[in-house]
């Protein structure tokens, strides 16, 4: 199903020739037609790729006008060249849009350590700008040109009322492996017709971000090119401030958590190789930290995961997680649930049918796990994929 882009906003997706076949999009660009307040949220892992270091320059701030993202090369640890590559990136389609080179952010995804084939790029970007339309097709080749080793393109869209305007929230993402918070290989462009100032385009992503894209994990692999920009240019509003009351930030909050929550889980769903998408529920903590410690924990352990795989109800693997999450704790603070079979509760082995556990995980794409704790009222839900020979194999021959 298409998904429309919010008013006052353009995209498109062609082929430069960073990748070799030229059935496959390599280059991505949005814009918006007015000045937009824009906020952005990026990889904390410190060794990060050129784009990173110029789109962390350029966020919070009300005149951005685009974005552009390049897939097939990540421009990370590249040095010097790579920020001039960078911003000469961003200068280029600046020149064409006719707008200021700091109003652009960057992205780019692919392989590590090789520097941008700028001679592609300077031939994509000409031919990249007139093809801008304000179409849901236009979207959804933007969409395709960001892409990896994803299998399908990942789009969310939501509307609601504000004052009385119809307000359109729209965003894709990529990401399929190398998925581990804070973010990971991941990028993600939420796009707004809204009117936000930058504190509450800044604290509203941040909220997002902190119940979807950092709620993830495929292996806890935190790449070098996590970006997630948010950009609202109030065309709702004719491109005019219309500050948000309590009542309309919390819907328009809502549905932004709606859209990356969305776009988190087509993540989770297309990780590759894998066969299980895994929800994990964590309660009865002390703090939400210390439920999202234990839940990343059981997430990223390689024990677990295989176990889901080979629909093993290996509780112990789980529960020994908690254990070794760091958050102080006994083992009969811990009860423990998979696909509603209760395993384990207060510290003590509960008797269960391995055989229709076993197939519950099995004959199903999802698997639940439930931690109920006994510290306090805390909870986190997070979500994660088994790990499979597909998986390694793909990894294994990524380069070679």
């Amino acid at each position: 199903m298409s998904k429309p882009l919010p008013q006052g906003f353009r995209a498109a997706g062609l082929h430069c020739g960073i990748k070799k076949d030229p059935a496959i999009f390599d280059l991505s660009l949005f814009v918006s037609d007015f000045p937009a307040t824009s906020a952005g949220l990026f990889t904390q892992n410190r060794v990060c790729g050129a784009p990173v270091k110029v789109s962390r320059e350029r966020i919070r701030r009300t005149t951005s006008r685009a974005v552009v993202i390049n897939s097939g090369n990540s421009n990370a640890c590249t040095g010097e060249q790579g920020l001039a590559d960078a911003r000469w990136m961003t200068g280029l389609v600046a020149e064409h849009l006719g707008c200021a080179a700091e109003d652009v952010a960057v992205c780019s995804t692919g392989v590590i350590g090789r520097f941008l084939p700028k001679e592609k790029l300077a031939a994509g970007i000409p031919q990249i700008v007139p093809q801008l339309a304000a179409t849901p097709e236009a979207f959804e080749l933007a969409a395709r040109g960001i892409l990896t080793t994803d299998t399908c393109v990942k789009m969310a869209t939501r509307t609601i009322l504000v004052q009385g305007q119809t307000v359109r929230i729209s965003g894709c993402s990529k990401g399929a492996a190398m998925i581990g918070p804070n973010m990971a290989t991941m990028l993600c462009v939420i796009l707004t017709d809204a009117s936000l100032t930058v504190a509450e385009a800044d604290q509203t992503l941040r909220h997002a971000v902190d119940r979807s894209f950092n709620s993830i994990s495929v292996e806890g692999h935190t790449s070098t090119s996590d970006t997630v920009l948010l950009l609202a240019n109030g065309a709702a509003f004719g491109g005019k401030a219309s500050p948000l009351n309590a009542a309309d930030l919390a819907q328009f909050q809502q549905a932004l958590d709606e859209v990356a929550a969305d776009l988190a889980m087509a993540i989770i769903s297309d990780a590759e190789g894998a066969t299980h998408i895994v929800t994990i529920d964590v309660k009865g903590c002390r703090t939400r930290d210390e439920a999202m410690r234990i839940a990343k924990t059981v997430a990223d352990s390689a024990l677990v995961k295989t176990a889901i795989h080979g629909a093993d109800p290996n509780w112990g693997r789980i529960v020994s997680a908690a254990g070794y999450s760091g958050v102080d704790l006994y083992e009969e603070n811990i009860s423990l649930k998979v696909n509603g079979i209760p395993l384990y509760q207060a510290g003590t082995p509960l008797p269960f049918d391995a055989t229709a556990a076993s197939k519950s995980i099995r004959d199903n794409r999802d698997t639940h796990i439930e931690l109920d704790l006994t510290l306090g009222t805390a909870e986190v839900r997070y979500w994660t994929s088994d790990l499979t020979a597909e998986y390694v194999r793909l990894n294994a021959d990524y380069t070679t």
